[in-house]
């Protein structure tokens, strides 16, 4: 009875065991199958990549450090965002805004992301409908009211676009030069013509030019005829408020004729391009050179300029006796940033990518990084002294000087006037200035014709 009471206890053991062990093996297999279906669905949702294309402008040696920024951007982007893959396409500036992006907007297939100019170029893309409204995604963000500008791109109060950073226009110069001859920077508008006279008597170019582009050289005009003229009247141009035949600007272009007929700029600058503008500068050939701040990143280790590190410094055009307006005025913009196709809207995922971008771009880590690698003035208000923290060279801490020290701010007036009235002056009447095939009452003339046709259009 023992032995069959024990078998019977075995057997029921057995079969509880084996019971038990089938129901762990069905309760592996089911959580085994749990996993698999799991890691099929994130293989699947991974599985389904798409892409955005991001038209930027960063080309060449002296824009490789902005590049690399944007590189990080990227990658931190689709590190953020499953399945996402950036095509990159890089694009000469003025070929971007003048042929490509312009074609792509009339076409309706614009790039997702892509460089775009402030004003006038995003307020008729906005007008028109194909700019995405980043104002939801901005205060989203938290960042609407950390901008120093916005107006560039908005329009009707919305915002259709973002500055990635300022510029500020001025004259670079040779330190060396200046310490032989005792000079500091000048404080009027006489004094710096003395140096340039002095600088000729030297044998030396006062002023470098590459004036093939006729933006290069109209950075300088520019500013002549916001210190005869005054730094508001570029604005009324458009307006009618103003007008290109006002005897204040013709004294400014018949100033910079009178420099360039006094031998201050490179000889045959019209057969110069821009990148042969540094060069006059960097190998001493020219003393002075006016140009943007985003120029400073070249007078860095490592850089085209490199030769010139601690031997650069940045002064404002110094004010006119008798000039209109505030003297102490500065050229600034925050007119370059990015903008994004209204398509992007459609799409959630693009638009998950986007905001992402945004929010990596546009932070105050981003800004002093692009001041401190590239030269590139921050877009977004951040404290002075987070400013002077961050900087190390003393050319950038020169121009903060100078940024800080300006009473008014002006745009430039390819921001305020009309693409034709641009062309006019960028294309044909700065080179017959500067080659004398008219005067600067002809120049005005010109000028005023083509606004008057230009504000006729836009009413």
């Amino acid at each position: 009875m023992k032995i069959k009471r024990s078998l019977i206890l075995l057997m029921s053991f057995c079969m509880v065991s084996s019971l038990l062990l089938s129901a762990c093996e069905n309760t592996q297999t089911n959580v085994n199958a749990s996993t698999n279906a799991k890691t099929k669905d994130e293989e699947s949702h991974k599985a389904e990549p798409f892409e955005l294309t991001l038209r930027h402008t960063q080309i060449g040696k002296d824009k490789e450090k902005r590049f690399a920024i944007l590189n990080d951007v990227v990658k931190k982007v689709e590190s953020e965002v499953d399945g996402l893959t950036f095509r990159l396409d890089g694009v000469e500036s003025d070929v971007n805004r003048k042929e490509k992006l312009r074609g792509e907007m009339a076409a309706g297939n614009p790039p997702d992301i892509f460089d775009l100019f402030g004003s006038p170029d995003s307020k008729i893309y906005a007008k028109e409908g194909k700019l995405l409204d980043l104002t939801p995604i901005i205060e989203e963000l938290g960042i609407k009211d950390k901008f120093s500008s916005l107006e560039p791109f908005t329009y009707e109060g919305e915002v259709y676009g973002l500055p990635i950073g300022g510029s500020a226009e001025g004259f670079f110069y040779n330190k060396e030069y200046f310490n032989k001859k005792g000079w500091k920077p000048p404080t009027t508008f006489a004094e710096l013509e003395q140096m340039l006279a002095e600088i000729k008597e030297d044998g030396r170019v006062p002023i470098a030019a590459a004036s093939k582009d006729g933006w290069v050289p109209l950075m300088l005009t520019n500013h002549l005829w916001s210190r005869y003229a005054g730094p508001d009247i570029t604005a009324k141009f458009a307006s009618g408020e103003a007008k290109w035949t006002d005897p204040n600007v013709i004294k400014a272009f018949a100033k910079h004729q009178e420099w360039e007929n006094k031998g201050y700029f490179k000889k045959g600058e019209l057969g110069y391009e821009y990148p042969e503008y540094t060069t006059q500068f960097t190998d001493g050939t020219a003393i002075l050179m006016y140009d943007g701040t985003w120029k400073s990143s070249v007078f860095k280790k490592g850089e085209s300029g490199a030769a010139m590190v601690g031997k650069v410094g940045f002064f404002n055009l110094p004010p006119l006796e008798g000039g209109v307006g505030d003297q102490a005025s500065l050229m600034f913009n925050v007119n370059n940033g990015y903008g994004f196709s209204a398509a992007v809207a459609k799409d959630p995922r693009k638009l998950e990518a986007v905001k992402s971008f945004i929010k990596n771009m546009f932070n105050e880590d981003m800004q002093i990084r692009g001041l401190v690698e590239d030269g590139v003035l921050p877009a977004m208000n951040l404290d002075v002294s987070v400013l002077a923290s961050s900087l190390s060279d003393t050319l950038m801490k020169e121009i903060v000087d100078v940024l800080e020290n300006a009473h008014t701010k002006f745009a430039a007036f390819d921001s305020l006037i009309q693409t034709d009235v641009t062309s006019e002056i960028s294309n044909v009447q700065i080179q017959k200035l500067i080659s004398n095939q008219t005067t600067p009452k002809k120049m005005a003339e010109a000028l005023q014709k083509v606004q008057i046709e230009a504000n006729a259009l836009a009413e």
